[in-house]
């Protein structure tokens, strides 16, 4: 009765899951807006959510997309079918709200609510999202 929440056995894929949850073992509602950012990352990159490399490690899909943004190369790693597709606004708008979901503190992430009105707008615009 005094539980505000459950979780009886986590399944996921690596890559999508939520940070926090690696630090709490809980997960929020927050959670799915992390997984949805990596998913707008993977479809704005063409990239998988983690791609093995030489040394027997994975490179992670969102950290190399925080990296581009943080340094401003985000269309460097933008898969070119999409900069053909979509315009630089559009794709900037859409990669900021990937940001966003991303951030690793699950409180400053927007709902997922305020996401889909972002892409709406988006879609709006022309961009097929």
């Amino acid at each position: 009765v005094d539980m505000t929440h459950v979780t009886t056995c986590v399944q996921g894929t690596l890559g999508y899951l939520d940070p926090e949850f690696f630090q709490t073992n809980q997960f929020t509602e927050k959670s799915d807006v992390y997984s949805f950012g990596v998913v707008l990352a993977e479809l704005l990159t063409g990239q998988k959510p983690l791609t093995p490399i030489g040394s027997g490690g994975f490179k992670s899909v969102a950290v190399e997309f925080a990296l581009h943004m943080e340094m401003g190369r985000l269309f460097e790693i933008v898969d070119s079918r999409i900069l053909n597709e979509a315009s630089e606004v559009d794709v900037m708008d859409v990669a900021n709200v990937a940001m966003k979901c991303m951030n690793l503190n699950g409180k400053e992430r927007p709902t997922m609510k305020e996401v889909a009105s972002v892409l709406q707008k988006v879609r709006s615009s022309g961009m097929s999202v």
